[in-house]
């Protein structure tokens, strides 16, 4: 059996979409929005340096070293940017708009995944990559709206808490069957 690290990728995901729900419900347009910025630049590390490994070395079969890889890189980009501008009191919105490009082409993914039956379960795939993208799609107007509408916070949030469930199933269930993988060999190991 093949064992990757989309785990790890999936785990941070995971935490990054609960941070970004916290960070939406409690300190979007609040008064110290800097507490956020550690927990947004590991996440943004993470993301970015591992999505940089699948984009640029193809280690996974098919197409998931695009879905997976580059979106990775988007998802980094985005974390690790948010981090910078909360530490040293940016304006969100440039990130929010960037965050509409790279959230359409999440929801783009997610359709082709369940279009083409990728992954084992492709409808849990394909609806985790189009609540991620939705995510970013909506991140300008809840930034622009945030003080007006007070429920499109919440909403928000629900949004993400639904992306991270979705992506914690699959990331938590991959780790239990890599554990049992336990006859499984990296290539210097075999020889190869």
């Amino acid at each position: 059996m093949f064992i990757d690290y989309l785990t790890l990728l999936l785990t941070n995901m995971v935490a990054g979409f609960v941070l970004l729900a916290a960070f939406v419900v409690f300190d979007l347009g609040g008064k110290d929005p800097r507490r956020w910025a550690p927990g947004f630049a590991v996440t943004g590390f993470i993301a970015l340096a591992f999505g940089m490994h699948l984009t640029m070395t193809w280690p996974l079969p098919g197409p998931f070293n695009s879905a997976f890889g580059e979106m990775s890189v988007l998802f980094g980009a985005l974390f690790l940017g948010a981090s910078l501008a909360l530490a040293l009191g940016w304006s969100l919105i440039s990130l929010a708009i960037y965050a509409f490009f790279a959230g359409l082409a999440a929801i783009v993914i997610g359709v082709r995944i369940i279009d083409l039956g990728l992954t084992q379960r492709p409808w849990v795939s394909g609806i985790g990559f189009i609540l991620s993208g939705l995510g970013g799609v909506f991140a300008a107007p809840a930034l622009v709206w945030v003080t007006r509408f007070r429920w499109l916070r919440f909403a928000a949030a629900l949004l993400l808490l639904a992306a991270a469930a979705i992506w914690a199933v699959t990331g938590y269930a991959s780790y239990w069957i890599h554990m049992e993988s336990i006859r499984w060999l990296p290539g210097q190991m075999r020889g190869k």
